[in-house]
């Protein structure tokens, strides 16, 4: 059995077929279970974490511009539910007006960024192999120390899991992955799904070069010891509710 934050319990079977909706995924289970991206948030800021379990969160342009080229890849036959609309940002009114109509929209601009991403992408035969014969966008949620955690995995090929990422700099990919914890994701989705190989698919959003990182054991501890860490700040603040509003972050300059 699956028991949500909020209490409420699930046989797995039943909520993992819930899971393929989008809404129930990011809505439901976004405030009524864990996952990578709240455990970042949980290591970065525990106020973060309560303000956006609360209330929500504006998508970052990068964040906007990864998940349109996830789609493109991965999941094209969504497009069709999209608002495009030919406007040179979005504060203007056009933009506006269809937002106020339509859950997602997006510029053109950001259409043709995301299809010459996923251009370099399908046109590259390292990357075509890690997609040939792989299951996409598939859920998977566990019990694990008393909590419930949701994960999806982008791309998955027999033991591997594919995370798709889109990077500003190929050559820095290294250092982003340590200041956005993808040790953390790495590790918790090979527990989530119980594979055993976990690969980096990533495309450069200017030179569109295709990068392939595979994950070493210590790459892995890391990402373990900050899960711990994450789960220890939700325990202090959100199980055994200390007050948050005395949370200070230390340091020596």
């Amino acid at each position: 059995m699956i028991t949500l934050l909020n209490g409420d319990t699930w046989n797995e079977t039943e909520i993992l077929t819930q899971m393929y909706s989008d809404d129930f995924y990011y809505g439901h289970l976004g405030k009524h279970a864990l996952s990578s991206s709240s455990l970042k948030m949980l290591l970065k800021s525990p106020k973060t974490y309560r303000n956006v379990t609360l209330y929500g969160s504006d998508d970052t342009a990068a964040l906007s511009e990864g998940r349109l080229a996830h789609l493109m890849i991965l999941e094209p036959h969504k497009l069709d539910k999209m608002i495009f609309v030919d406007a040179s940002t979005k504060n203007t009114n056009i933009y506006k007006d269809a937002k106020k109509k339509h859950e997602q929209v997006y510029l053109m601009k950001e259409r043709n960024t995301a299809e010459r991403l996923a251009d370099a992408v399908l046109r590259n035969e390292a990357a075509l192999r890690l997609l040939s014969k792989s299951e996409f966008e598939v859920p998977a949620i566990q019990m694990i120390e008393g909590l419930a955690f949701r994960g999806k995995a982008d791309i998955i090929q027999e033991d591997t899991i594919i995370d798709l990422k889109t990077s500003a700099d190929l050559s820095t990919f290294r250092y982003s992955a340590d200041k956005y914890s993808y040790d953390l994701q790495a590790w918790l989705y090979l527990k989530l799904f119980n594979k055993n190989k976990f690969v980096f698919l990533v495309v450069d959003k200017a030179s569109t070069d295709i990068g392939i990182f595979d994950v070493s054991d210590e790459f892995l501890a890391r990402g373990e010891q900050k899960f711990r860490q994450a789960i220890d700040n939700y325990k202090y603040f959100f199980q055994e509710e200390n007050d948050l509003d005395q949370y200070v972050m230390r340091g020596i300059l």
